[in-house]
């Protein structure tokens, strides 16, 4: 019983690695889209958007069964319970990748290329991803850390980026509406990072039973 059970844990774990993995591809994309003004591009990651919504249906409907035919107890329990919580992050994430497609489209093959800290946004953000589902994988909390402390990293790349965009339209106010969709993309990048800071904490959850989010209420 108890095999049959670990191989599903693993099953789960695989799952939410390819998860993982289509986030951060939409991620990458989305950020080559901006930097190359490829609104071609922009139509994988809505894609991608759709095949990850699907990868959550279908790691819940797997959580489930593991909750309701295995009754698993203690640690077991929490790593199941915390994945149930971080495919949501997941979710949103690739939402919010697709929300930066969109964006892109009303460009006009313009490019992020006047305000360079957006890409280095999106490398930090798809480091935090990488980092919290593979401190998921290996139950490694001080993984979850790192990518919980890379989110101070995004903040402050956040407030370079909204500097940036103030100096463009100070130079040339006819910039505005491009400053201003630079600007909801750099917001996007930051709630990603946002999410990516959930999906650590329920790590650290799944290991400890302490919710770090919660000692901060």
């Amino acid at each position: 019983m108890r095999s049959r059970f670990d191989e599903q844990l693993a099953t789960l774990n695989n799952e939410l690695t390819r998860m993982g993995a289509m986030c951060e591809e939409a991620i990458a994309i989305a950020s080559r889209a901006l930097s190359a003004g490829d609104v071609k591009l922009t139509d994988k990651v809505i894609s991608l958007d759709g095949e990850i919504n699907h990868m959550e249906r279908t790691i819940e409907t797997l959580c489930l069964k593991l909750l309701l035919q295995q009754q698993p107890v203690a640690g077991d329990l929490r790593q199941i319970s915390a994945a149930l919580k971080m495919i949501t992050d997941m979710e949103r994430i690739g939402t919010q990748a697709a929300d930066i497609a969109e964006i892109i489209t009303f460009l006009d093959g313009r490019t992020g290329g006047e305000c360079e800290h957006i890409r280095f946004m999106a490398d930090a953000v798809s480091q935090m991803v990488t980092e919290s589902i593979d401190a998921f994988v290996k139950q490694d909390v001080a993984l979850a850390d790192a990518a919980i402390d890379r989110d101070d990293v995004v903040d402050d790349l956040f407030l370079q980026v909204k500097s940036s965009l103030i100096e463009l339209i100070a130079e040339k106010p006819t910039n505005g509406g491009y400053a201003l969709d630079l600007l909801m993309i750099a917001k996007y990048f930051e709630r990603i990072g946002d999410h990516a800071v959930n999906i650590a904490e329920w790590v650290a959850f799944s290991v400890t039973g302490k919710h770090k989010g919660a000692e901060n209420l």
